[in-house]
């Protein structure tokens, strides 16, 4: 069955064919060739017509060397070697790790410990969670506590696999006698509640791109989608999934879905200006649960940033799902890895294929991102100490790139690994010799290293407390080191911080918006101080509180008006 995308996509395949297209935004006016996209072949089409849209041209592995491409984007993570031996023209569509907040179990333990380091006043925003079958005991003491409590509303329960997405396998009871696995689930507290738009329930999918974990800047898109359930919300019938899911590609084959329905109109989908404009007609204050959604976003991203491997020109779109409750109380649902990118409706449209243009623009290319011809020219192979290493020219007066210019302890974002810019790991070899771990850092070692810089190759330490491994050195949070190898022997000197792609050239900081993507963290310059060198959480999570405090008198006057009907 011939979709919209799949329409769209023989359009194009039309007008610019199989290799080549007109100029689009991805070229210059001198005529520097096009930039280069490879896809997986589980990517929606629709990344592939905005980059062709863009004057893009795709990959060809028969054509072209395996390191001439701009931009990878596929559904699942990539291998750390391929983080490793990143260029400093190309782009990954992951970061290591994000599996820690995308997969239910995880995204739930994850919370849990922040929640008891932190309190839960902040981190009270996700359902309590179960994970079965470990967690099956504990579980059934809470529920049958509940049950022993007198004139207490007992509590609904939902079910949910931990590694299954779009709605698959999801199950609610309030009866423990109906409680049925046969995989590993989460179950979690049902939000029985909801926020109702003419009796039907629904959430909020946002789209959240991280282009940085060390330095921590998340962006959010302003445009987003609404998704509704297609039949009215029952507790009566939890057997319903068409008023109890709000899922599209559950809901898309319901009976009610192309109806006309109260207020919702047909399909189940809303924007968020057409979301914004209801509740502001309902005198909600929209800004206020904004904020807080935000503050929702930035605290789970917080509880993994630390553990993420600092690696260079990647970033990572999110798809963090967020129900509201009819106390205007946002909850976190789920962070989804890969968000479905396809076209089941004119809204869909609106706002995905904008929203891809808007990300293209955020990674900031550059002109000299087309120049991988040129700048593969300058690749050598030399032998140092009877290592071989392909070495890249940071002459920047030659070779600009900008796009991806050298951060602390980088010569240049992802560049290819020199003799003075390896990390020198637990278990790895170097020069020969197996070298273990170097010892473990105190306060006072960083400070006399800062002091003592290396002045030779042989004197290089590695800073960056990621885990043991032999990698390129291109931590933004790392020295940076002058790179001119044609003669081993010089002294290398210090120069200052070069910003990386996603960042302003001027302000050297983020960008406070690149098209619909608004910059939510680093908030506020505290912020920004507080992750530049390695995340200092709990600083952040002051400067949290403090916002906390000035929202606080507003929010308890709106929970004092009691519940909203909407």
């Amino acid at each position: 069955m011939a979709t919209l995308e799949k329409i769209r996509f023989a359009q194009l395949q039309m007008k610019y064919g199989n290799k080549t297209c007109t100029k689009g935004k991805g070229v210059d006016s001198g005529g520097t060739k096009p930039l280069v996209f490879r896809l997986h072949e589980n990517v929606s089409s629709l990344v592939r017509e905005v980059l062709l849209e863009r004057g893009w041209i795709e990959y060809d592995e028969h054509e072209q060397d395996k390191e001439d491409w701009n931009l990878y984007w596929r559904n699942y993570p990539f291998r750390m070697t391929d983080h490793q031996s990143i260029k400093p023209w190309q782009r990954l569509n992951h970061h290591p790790e994000t599996i820690r907040i995308t997969r239910k179990d995880y995204l739930a333990r994850h919370l849990k410990r922040m929640k008891g380091i932190y309190g839960t006043t902040l981190y009270e925003f996700s359902p309590a969670a179960f994970i079965m079958p470990n967690d099956y005991i504990k579980f059934i003491t809470e529920y049958t506590r509940e049950r022993q409590m007198p004139n207490r509303k007992l509590s609904y329960w939902i079910c949910k696999p931990v590694d299954r997405s779009r709605g698959r396998g999801i199950l609610i009871f309030q009866d423990i006698k109906d409680f049925v696995y046969d995989c590993m689930v989460i179950v979690q507290k049902y939000i029985s509640n909801p926020l109702l738009i003419s009796g039907y329930k629904w959430d909020l999918r946002l789209y959240v791109c991280v282009t940085s974990f060390c330095p921590l800047t998340i962006y959010i898109y302003e445009e987003g989608l609404v998704r509704f359930a297609t039949e009215k919300f029952d507790l009566g019938s939890l057997n319903n999934i068409y008023a109890h899911l709000t899922n599209t590609s559950i809901n898309k084959f319901g009976p009610s879905y192309r109806k006309d329905k109260e207020v919702i109109g047909s399909g189940c989908k809303w924007n968020f200006s057409r979301f914004r404009a209801y509740l502001r007609s309902r005198s909600v204050d929209d800004l206020l649960l904004w904020k807080r959604i935000n503050r929702i976003v930035t605290l789970t991203l917080l509880a993994i940033t630390p553990s993420v491997p600092i690696t260079s020109n990647c970033f990572e779109l999110f798809g963090f799902d967020i129900l509201v409750d009819d106390r205007l109380k946002p909850w976190l649902l789920e962070v989804n890895h890969s968000p479905g990118l396809r076209l089941d409706c004119a809204t869909d449209a609106t706002v995905k294929r904008k929203m891809l243009h808007d990300i293209i623009d955020l990674l900031n290319y550059r002109e000299a991102d087309a120049l991988r011809k040129c700048i593969k020219g300058t690749n050598r192979k030399i032998s140092c100490f009877g290592q071989t290493q392909s070495m890249w020219s940071a002459n920047q007066t030659e070779i600009p790139l900008d796009c991806s210019a050298p951060r602390k302890g980088a010569k240049s974002a992802a560049a290819s690994p020199s003799p003075s810019l390896l990390q020198i790991r637990k278990s790895a070899s170097v020069f020969g010799r197996m070298c273990s771990a170097h010892p473990k850092e105190t306060l006072t070692s960083r400070l006399r290293e800062r002091m003592n810089m290396p002045k030779t190759l042989l004197q290089a330490k590695p800073s960056s407390k990621s885990k043991p491994i032999l990698r390129p050195s291109n931590s933004i949070c790392e020295p940076v080191l002058s790179t001119q190898w044609f003669g081993l022997n010089e002294l290398y000197t210090h120069k200052p911080s070069i910003p990386p792609y996603f960042l302003s050239d001027k302000q050297k900081r983020p960008f406070p918006r690149v098209g619909n993507f608004v910059l939510i963290f680093p908030f506020n310059d505290a912020a920004l101080e507080a992750s530049r060198s390695g995340i200092n959480v709990k600083s952040v999570i002051r400067e949290i509180h403090k916002l906390m405090i000035k929202e606080l008198q507003l929010e308890q006057q709106k929970f004092n008006k009691g519940l909203f009907n909407l």
